[in-house]
């Protein structure tokens, strides 16, 4: 394959609503960049979306077929079958067990894949063996050493060893594994009071409260922040956290189209104008919903537009930055810092510490008197047991460095290699042709291949030679849109990367991707 031979054309979209042309040091180039283009977002070529539909149609056509001739004993059915349950309702519905039959089992080679290894550059696979199509498996007892392309490792703080590796065995010596209580009872430790106010000052917001999961941390403490009588205007590819942590406040849910800011503002507009339904009462309060970088789409949240619709419309906003912090900005303080924009002008800035930090758990950073609420109304305060003392210790320790407070420039020297490594990384692919979603600054790289077959072709081909990645598909994207997902990460060299790249120029070539874009 030459590289180039079926570039493709790609949509530039302007960006021109409320982004500053660079500030507080911040490289201006960088942001004028930021400043004109949005992120990058190709149609789904139609000679590409008739055969993804056309694949659908005949793996229903012929997954149908073969229901048949399992219920009448013509095939036999090698899925586990329930017993001792006759008369009762099946606990699937339809569609879910046929998906599960004729999608998932056929190509759990591709998933699931048991690591023993820590995450970084390069890792350890378990290797597999079946043969009955992925039914069920055997493990011949070797391993295979791959190229890590598939972990939110950003910075590449999950180590086994280091600084962060000791503090966190001294953490296990000092408060051991788990104090078994939640934070409302006897789950509070100093360290947990510390990395609060870490937190709180990291991401410059007046106080913080952490917990011990990321996903709890939206679909937990949302509905403590809204509920009948108020607004909650999200974005459509939001996480699936934020979306349950919405549905579950009772509050009014609307939903704007992907980084639209017309979108946003028409439903702001007739929001306050038309009131709640049937009364037409003022909403109490209304909530947007974003998040700072997409993770299935590597884009970029139009922060500073909206937080002019914000300020124009007296809304809220709620900013939930699980892969940005610490991946993003010239201090790793993630997309406003990237930006520039003013925390201040953020009402709730919630983070994960799975990603950069590589640790578990979340926070929500916000003003002393939310941070109260939250406290005192959280499920997750009152019935979750706290953050485990070595993963506390990982968090603080890894923030600390990031923020330079360990007397190097460590953390610097990371934010800096992820930053180039997104740059060369996403640069090279596009020049190879590949549809390439997202922004030149996201470290969550998706590259489009549409139809189911090829995703899971290329999943394999890139382990065969040693690289592992992640491959996403309906109903996690839309049913057109199957892609892989390339998670970059501070602790990958050039030469790794260009390895990852000259996998991917021969998997290319042998899966013939020119049908995606023009000769």
């Amino acid at each position: 394959m030459v590289a180039g031979t079926y570039a493709t054309r790609r949509k530039q979209h302007s960006m021109k609503n409320g982004f500053p042309k660079g500030s507080n040091g911040f490289a201006s180039q960088e942001r004028n960049y930021v400043a004109e283009l949005m992120d990058d977002f190709e149609d789904t070529p139609l000679y590409c979306a008739v055969l993804t539909y056309m694949s659908y149609f005949f793996l229903i056509l012929f997954g149908y077929m073969r229901d048949f001739l399992r219920k009448y004993g013509f095939e036999k059915s090698k899925a586990v079958q329930e017993t001792g349950n006759e008369g009762f309702v099946p606990l699937y519905a339809d569609f879910e067990s046929f998906f599960t039959r004729n999608i998932y089992r056929c190509v759990r080679d591709c998933f699931n894949r048991p690591l023993c290894s820590v995450p970084g550059g390069q890792i350890e696979l378990v290797d597999r063996e079946s043969d009955d199509w992925n039914y069920t498996f055997r493990y011949p007892g070797t391993t295979t050493k791959a190229l890590n392309l598939a972990s939110y490792n950003y910075l590449g703080f999950a180590e086994n060893s280091g600084p962060c590796a000791e503090l966190a065995e001294q953490a296990v010596r000092d408060y051991g594994i788990a104090g078994c209580s939640s934070r409302h009872e006897y789950g509070t430790l100093d360290i947990h009071n510390e990395l609060e106010s870490v937190v709180a000052k990291f991401v410059r917001k007046p106080a913080a409260m952490v917990f011990g999961m990321g996903f709890a941390t939206n679909s937990s403490n949302i509905p403590t922040l809204v509920g009948k009588g108020d607004l909650i205007i999200s974005d459509e590819l939001n996480h699936t956290s934020l979306i349950l942590g919405a549905r579950l406040s009772g509050a009014k849910i609307k939903v704007f189209q992907h980084n639209d800011m017309k979108s946003l503002e028409k439903i702001l507009r007739e929001s306050v104008v038309q009131g709640q339904p049937r009364t037409h009462r003022a909403w109490k309060k209304i909530l947007i919903i974003v998040e700072g970088v997409y993770s299935m789409e590597g884009s970029l949240s139009r922060l500073p537009a909206v937080v002019a619709l914000k300020k124009k419309y007296k809304a809220y906003i709620y900013l939930d930055e699980a892969h940005s912090i610490g991946a993003m900005g010239p201090n790793g303080r993630g997309i406003t810092d990237y930006f520039g924009v003013d925390p201040a002008d953020i009402d709730i800035m919630m983070g994960t510490f799975t990603k950069s930090f590589g640790a578990a758990g979340g926070y929500i950073a916000a003003s002393q008197e939310i941070i109260n609420h939250i406290r005192a109304a959280s499920h997750s305060a009152a019935y979750a047991s706290f953050m485990s003392p070595p993963v506390v210790m990982q968090v603080l320790s890894s923030m600390k460095i990031i923020m330079g407070e360990d007397g190097t420039d460590r953390g610097k020297q990371r934010l800096n290699a992820l930053a180039q490594n997104c740059k060369y990384f996403r640069q090279r692919l596009k020049n190879m042709g590949y549809i390439v979603y997202g922004h030149d600054a996201s470290a969550v790289v998706p590259i489009l291949l549409y139809m189911p077959a090829k995703c899971v072709a290329f999943s394999r081909e890139m382990l065969k030679r040693n690289v592992a990645v992640v491959i996403v598909g309906f109903p996690a994207t839309s049913l057109i849109e199957g892609r892989a997902r390339i998670c970059l990460s501070a602790s990958h060299t050039r030469e790794m990367l260009d390895k990852a790249l000259d996998a991917m120029d021969e998997v290319g070539d042998l899966l013939k991707p020119s049908i995606y874009g023009e000769e």
